[in-house]
C-alpha cells in the first residue's frame, strides 16, 4: 500500500498538522503490518488487501490486545480516509469500509477542576515573582481564560495579542483562525510577563513567539504539559491533569454560568456542536444542585 502518497496529500493538499499526519501514518502502518504478518495479502503494494474480511480481522486483533474502542475507531477513521483517497484516484474500486460497524465508545465524561480549586491558583504563594513564575502563571491563566489547545498556545506570536481589543488570535486545527476574548486579570498578567521578558533581554517583536523557556527558546509541548501538571497537583486531586483538562474546565465553568452552547463551540474551535455537547453532562450535576435548592418539594 502506497501510504507515502497519502501522507504527501495530507501534508501538502490538506495541510494537516505534523501530529495529525503522524497519527494517520502510524494507524495505516499498523494495518499494513497486520495483513502482511498474517499472510492476508500477497503483494505489499496491492490495494486489494484492503478488504472487509481483513479489516474485520484487524478489529478483532486490536480488541484482543485490549485496545480501547475509542482508539480502534480512530484507526478505522484513518483507514476510511485512505480508502476515499484511493477511490478518488481510481486506485481502488470498492469501498470495504461501508460494511464495517465501528465498536461503540464508552461514554467518558471529561474531567475538570472545580471553581474553588482554580481560585486557589490566584494565591500569592503559588507562583514565584521572577520571570519563570510570572510566565507559568500566564500559561495557566490563558488556558483557563480561553480554553485553547496546547498546540495552539505554543504557537502564539506577540502580534496575536491585542490589548486594545482584549483578545488573543489563535490558529486552530486545519489552519482555522479564531478570536478568544481575554479578561482584565489575564491582560494584567500578560503585561507583567512582557515586562519580565524584556528584563531578561528576550525579544518581544511582533513575529516572536509569545511563550519561551527560561533560556529564551521557543516553548515546546512537554515543557508546558509538565508545568500544568505541577500546578494543578497543588490544588486538585483529580486523576488526570493536563492542559486539556484546563480546556474542559473552561468549557464546564462557562456552561455552569449560563454561557450559550454555540458560543462555547466557537470559543473552543469545535467543528460541530456534538463535540461541545459532552460538557452538558458535567453541568447537569450543577443544574440538579440548583433544582434541589430552588424547588419547594426537591
Amino acid at each position: 500500500m502506497n501510504i507515502e502518497l497519502f501522507v504527501k496529500y495530507l501534508k501538502y493538499e490538506k495541510r494537516y498538522s505534523i501530529h495529525t499526519i503522524k497519527s494517520y501514518e502510524t494507524d495505516l502502518d499498523q494495518f499494513r503490518s497486520f495483513v502482511f504478518e498474517h499472510c492476508l495479502c500477497a503483494e505489499k503494494d496491492e490495494y486489494s488487501c484492503i478488504t472487509y474480511q481483513n479489516v474485520r480481522s484487524w478489529i478483532v486483533e486490536l480488541s484482543l490486545n485490549d485496545i480501547s474502542a475509542r482508539s480502534i475507531n480512530r484507526k478505522l477513521s484513518s483507514l476510511k480516509s485512505f480508502v476515499k483517497f484511493l477511490q478518488k484516484r481510481e486506485l481502488l474500486q470498492d469501498n470495504p469500509m461501508l460494511k464495517i460497524i465501528s465498536p461503540k465508545n464508552k461514554k467518558r465524561l471529561p474531567e475538570f477542576v472545580q471553581e474553588e480549586q482554580m481560585n486557589k491558583l490566584e494565591g500569592k504563594d503559588v507562583f514565584t515573582e521572577d520571570f519563570s513564575g510570572v510566565r507559568d502563571k500566564f500559561i495557566i491563566e490563558l488556558f483557563y481564560n480561553t480554553g485553547m489547545r496546547l498546540s495552539e498556545m505554543i504557537n502564539i506570536l506577540h502580534s496575536d495579542v491585542s490589548l486594545e481589543e482584549s483578545y488573543v488570535k489563535v490558529l486552530g486545527k486545519r489552519n482555522k483562525e479564531r478570536i478568544c476574548p481575554i479578561n482584565t486579570y489575564t491582560i494584567n498578567i500578560y503585561k507583567e510577563y512582557l515586562s519580565k521578558k524584556i528584563e531578561r533581554g528576550f525579544s518581544v517583536n511582533n513575529n516572536d513567539c509569545l511563550f519561551v523557556t527560561d533560556k529564551g527558546n521557543k516553548m515546546y509541548p512537554k515543557f508546558v504539559y509538565l508545568k500544568v501538571v505541577h500546578y494543578l497537583s497543588l490544588v486538585t486531586g483529580i486523576d488526570k491533569k493536563s492542559p486539556h483538562v484546563l480546556r474542559h474546565t473552561f468549557a464546564t465553568h462557562m456552561l455552569n454560568h449560563g454561557a450559550d452552547l454555540n458560543a462555547i463551540k466557537e470559543l473552543l474551535g469545535h467543528a460541530n456542536l456534538a463535540a461541545t455537547q459532552v460538557y452538558t453532562h458535567n453541568s447537569f450535576s450543577k443544574i440538579k444542585d440548583i433544582y434541589k435548592q430552588a424547588h419547594p418539594r426537591a
